[in-house]
């Protein structure tokens, strides 16, 4: 669990999805637009955990405020971000699922409502590598949750990547396949109740 606690503490590109020869750097208020115009999408992501174990999933956002990582089997384990909060359900597991502050966490800046990353207080940095930009944030009121490092590609934007450093030291990398977007997603997705009430059938 404590790999998948990684993720809603914040949010290595494989050769799968090759990033593009050349690239320009993508200003803040570019990767902001594409925020706010993405609504809902849906899509396969690979974890590359902290002590290189491999995990997968699928992952459905719904802006403003909510997303869901759905783990594959043998992890059986749910993370839902809404109504304000992240909550993580392991589905193999009779304790009671563990809630975390939305805000508290840089999954804040994906899923506000207006995205302004040139505002936004979290963000410690802006690189480019020649291939993609990475924008660093980190909540400077809480950094014992650490910092997350978003990828991006041009031409069009689109996310990549995000790597996730903790406090102690541990990296979470999460890959983004194909994603399918303005697609029409059930409420009851990003509704933990909901999947309690599975969990427990």
């Amino acid at each position: 669990m404590k790999r998948i606690l990684s993720i809603a503490a914040a949010l290595v590109y494989l050769g799968t999805f090759a990033l593009p020869a050349v690239a320009d750097k993508l200003s803040l208020n570019e990767i902001s637009i594409y925020f706010n115009g993405l609504k809902t999408a849906q899509g396969a992501f690979t974890q590359i955990n902290d002590d290189g174990t491999i995990s997968s999933g699928t992952l459905y956002i719904s802006r403003p405020g909510k997303m869901r990582f759905e783990y594959d089997p043998p992890e059986q384990a749910l993370v839902v971000a809404s109504a304000n909060a992240v909550v993580i359900i392991d589905k193999k597991s009779n304790q009671p699922p563990e809630t975390y502050p939305l805000n508290k966490t840089p999954l804040s800046l994906i899923l506000a409502r207006q995205v302004d990353l040139q505002r936004a207080r979290m963000v410690t940095g802006h690189d480019y590598d020649g291939t993609a930009t990475t924008v660093t944030a980190q909540d400077p009121k809480n950094p014992e949750y650490g910092t997350i490092q978003m990828s991006f590609t041009d031409a069009p934007v689109q996310l990549r990547q995000w790597r996730i450093n903790d406090a102690n030291g541990a990296q979470t990398t999460v890959i983004l396949g194909a994603f399918e977007t303005n697609v029409s997603l059930r409420n009851t997705l990003f509704d933990p109740g909901v999947a309690l009430q599975n969990r427990d059938r």
